[in-house]
């Protein structure tokens, strides 16, 4: 019988074409469980993808690496959003190698490639209790659009939620246990699981919210459309709730005379610094 040829061993490649580099993104998203995560890695490796891309024919190596960090540094981005998008190319290279498309050496180089330091310590930006106080004091909600803000704001102060887990918040989560209000096995960042307790005047801003919307079970905090009615059964997404909290506060909080400094505020202002 004639010997068969011995097949040739696939090369891993130096340059990663466009369709490389979306396959191997793909797969960095897969392996993510968190979908702030993965939102926020695919930002990072589409970021660095239309840098290599816009590039002449580049290895993806070590050195390029370095050139990324170099152009991240002289856009001014802080060493945090620097070593962020570091780390999703690391990732983006290991995956690489695990599917054959880049050998192990260049990972390897390319996963030796260290952040930008961090000098000094920056002051934190929160609420003082006293802020936080005459945030939620300085108007009388009535809308229910005012009463679904107000309930949201008074649980990011009173209970220190995270934007995620206040939207994912379920009304079946409130429960009172041992003559108390708690939210229960709340599931956090990392799917840590922890109880919650609720104060007394939070409870009642969520009740007066829950109470004009007519619900009683489902997502608390849920979408508005704009002639004011309650828009299905879905909560409020991120990126609204975000601006809505960026946006200088509602036309009553302006007309209460608040301060500046406690409407134009973000959500992680609101957690004290989490």
């Amino acid at each position: 019988m004639p010997k068969s040829k011995p097949r040739k061993k696939k090369t891993p490649k130096r340059v990663l074409a466009l369709p490389d580099l979306e396959q191997t993104k793909t797969a960095v998203l897969n392996s993510l469980t968190s979908a702030s995560g993965q939102r926020t890695y695919d930002h990072a490796i589409r970021e660095f993808v239309a840098w290599y891309c816009s590039e002449p024919r580049l290895a993806f190596n070590r050195t390029v690496v370095l050139r990324y960090r170099i152009h991240l540094e002289q856009r001014g981005y802080a060493p945090a959003t620097i070593n962020l998008r570091l780390a999703a190319v690391r990732r983006v290279a290991y995956e690489a190698a695990d599917v054959g498309l880049l050998s192990p050496e260049l990972a390897a180089g390319i996963r030796r490639v260290k952040g930008v330091r961090r000098i000094g310590v920056r002051l934190g930006n929160w609420l003082t209790p006293e802020q936080g106080r005459r945030l939620l004091e300085c108007a009388a909600p009535s809308t229910p659009r005012e009463l679904r803000d107000h309930a949201m704001i008074a649980m990011l102060i009173g209970c220190g939620l995270r934007r995620a887990e206040l939207l994912a918040l379920r009304l079946e989560s409130i429960q009172q246990r041992e003559e108390h209000w708690v939210i229960a096995d709340l599931v956090g960042k990392a799917g840590h699981v922890r109880t919650v307790p609720i104060p007394t005047w939070v409870k009642a801003a969520v009740d007066a919210w829950t109470a004009a919307a007519a619900m009683t079970n489902g997502s608390v905090f849920r979408a508005i459309n704009k002639a004011g009615r309650i828009w299905g059964r879905r909560h409020v997404a991120q990126g609204a709730m975000g601006r809505r909290s960026r946006g200088g506060g509602s036309r009553r909080h302006r007309q209460a005379g608040a301060a500046r400094s406690t409407t134009n505020v973000c959500p992680a202002v609101l957690l004290g610094g989490r």
